[in-house]
């Protein structure tokens, strides 16, 4: 039985919020995280889809956040993803997405994430938005809820 397992939640903390628009957040993978066992033993670092999905989570909250959208943001597609440096456990991985096209039906976003200010990835995002009823009604973004609460003056910017 694993006692503590890795949640799929890879933003740890939103520092800039323009919804709709652009997101700065972060996220740290400590070296505890199982993952890093296997990659690599004696190497261990951040998977690169796992940087990607970071992004990906990253912009999605910033779609997410506006509140116009007839759902959820869903990664949809991957375009032009490249990977310029490995990146260790517990490094603080800064995302950075900003919202190329916004559409009722999709969106596009330009993402990087960056470590100790260098670039690590870079990746071109499609979304589509998946319809809210097939979410658990009780389902709230903690990540979102913890920086509207911190940022009430930010929440009157989001459109609904």
């Amino acid at each position: 039985e694993i006692e503590s397992a890795m949640r799929f939640i890879l933003v740890d903390k939103i520092h800039d919020l323009d919804p709709g628009r652009r997101i700065t957040a972060s996220k740290i993978l400590p070296a505890s995280e199982e993952l890093f066992r296997d990659h690599f033993p004696g190497f261990p670092v951040v998977p690169g889809v796992l940087l990607t999905e970071m992004i990906a989570q990253a912009a999605g909250r910033c779609l997410d956040a506006e509140g116009t959208h007839p759902g959820r943001a869903m990664l949809g597609k991957i375009n032009g993803a490249s990977f310029r440096d490995w990146v260790k456990p517990d490094q603080e991985i800064v995302l950075h997405a900003t919202i190329s096209q916004n559409r009722p039906a999709f969106a596009t976003a330009n993402c990087f994430a960056e470590v100790a200010g260098k670039k690590v990835c870079s990746a071109e995002l499609f979304f589509v938005f998946a319809p809210h009823e097939q979410f658990a009604s009780n389902q709230e973004d903690q990540i979102l809820k913890a920086y509207w609460e911190t940022h009430p003056d930010m929440q009157s910017k989001r459109t609904r």
